[in-house]
């Protein structure tokens, strides 16, 4: 399904988490205010969370969806345990940030907890989702592959009830539907919660995006990260000013950046990402 536009979409993914690290996890206003951080080029992270990564490199969250990536390249389907003991290898020798999510689900496997999921409610498995294009055959199946994927590590009902969200709106972006128009579609679908997010993020159209994204909440959490992601969609027609807004703005740069450039990307050409984010340490 969309087999043309799956490449593109995972490579954005990473391209943009790739020029997110530079102030990915980066809080103090001051700090995001008086930096070094080259927003045009790609930057060494400025946060002790991402020690020995460079620039050009990925966080943690590029580093598992290529995994996810590399993993589904000769499947036909989404086989989340065979999925789960691959994953579980590869974190056995990752040098990467081990979030609480991962280090969690790590130790129930360990442990033969079942489910062995974390109940994370971080937004950032959100930003993984792509690849899982290739392995589903109908809009349903690309669903219930998301949320097969999301259990794996985020075990949460507010996980699952995000994800949901935004794999409904790739479809429809994929499906040449207008972005906006497709957000308002789906709030009417929504619970009382993800309503009132959904309200609030689309008040904030004409807001600063510094101003915007602090006030929701930059950290890592579904609670905070979703309206940041939402804005970013109303607000901006140029992918490059929506990507430097919000890194420029801190937190879970990465989390809000990576969903909201595979929603963007969807119904855009690849040409957008601006040649000099595209000299990542890895091939895709």
């Amino acid at each position: 399904m969309f087999e043309e536009k799956i490449k593109d979409l995972v490579t954005s993914a990473l391209v943009v988490d790739s020029y997110c690290l530079g102030t990915h996890w980066v809080y103090d206003e001051q700090q995001l205010i008086n930096n070094s951080i080259d927003w045009n080029g790609l930057n060494a992270p400025l946060a002790m969370w991402h020690k020995g990564k460079t620039a050009g490199d990925f966080t943690h969250y590029g580093d598992q969806t290529l995994w996810l990536y590399e993993f589904l390249k000769d499947k036909d389907n989404f086989d989340e345990e065979a999925f789960k003991d691959f994953w579980f290898e590869k974190m056995q020798t990752y040098t990467g940030y081990v979030d609480g999510a991962s280090r969690n689900t790590i130790e129930n496997i360990k442990n033969k907890i079942e489910p062995s999921g974390s109940t994370s409610t971080d937004l950032s498995i959100v930003g993984r989702i792509a690849p899982l294009l290739k392995v589903s055959k109908t809009k349903e199946k690309f669903y219930k592959n998301v949320e097969k994927f999301v259990n794996i590590t985020h075990n949460s009902q507010l996980a699952k009830e995000c994800a949901d969200f935004f794999a409904k709106l790739l479809i429809l972006v994929l499906e040449k539907n207008d972005i906006k128009e497709s957000i308002l579609k789906l709030k009417d679908e929504c619970n009382e919660h993800f309503q009132d997010m959904l309200e609030k993020a689309l008040n904030s159209k004409d807001e600063d995006s510094f101003k915007a994204i602090r006030d929701f909440g930059p950290a890592c959490g579904i609670n905070d990260g979703f309206s940041g992601v939402i804005h970013l969609l109303v607000k901006y027609d140029n992918l490059k000013q929506m990507l430097i807004a919000n890194s420029k703005a801190g937190g879970d740069t990465s989390a809000r950046a990576m969903i909201a450039t595979i929603i963007f990307m969807a119904n855009n050409e690849i040409g957008q990402l601006p040649k000099e984010w595209m000299n990542i340490n890895a091939k895709i």
